[in-house]
């Protein structure tokens, strides 16, 4: 993918929350929630400070990370669908 974001925003490839219950139980497309975790594809050169010095990015390629679930836009690339979210709206990196 040749898409590079700006300063510190991130983009995130969503991972989709399983279909079925632990229980067993179907989960239809309406019922779903919004995907809040993702696996991050690409990172910005990191946040401009008030001096002018750039803020280097903790987050990189390859982290799955949590991000607020109504955070960033959304951009479809050949079929496939990123958020591209601020640093800041990341809440954490799992494990």
């Amino acid at each position: 993918m040749n898409l590079k974001p700006l300063y510190d925003r991130v983009v995130v490839k969503p991972i989709e929350a399983d279909e079925v219950t632990a229980g067993g139980i179907v989960i239809p497309d309406n019922a779903k929630e919004k995907p809040t975790k993702g696996e991050v594809v690409a990172v910005g050169e990191g946040k401009p400070l008030d001096n002018g010095s750039l803020r280097a990015p903790k987050i990189k390629v390859g982290d799955k990370v949590i991000y607020g679930q109504y955070s960033g836009s959304a951009y479809k690339h050949e079929g496939t669908e990123y958020k591209i979210v601020r640093e800041d709206d990341i809440l954490a990196v799992i494990g």
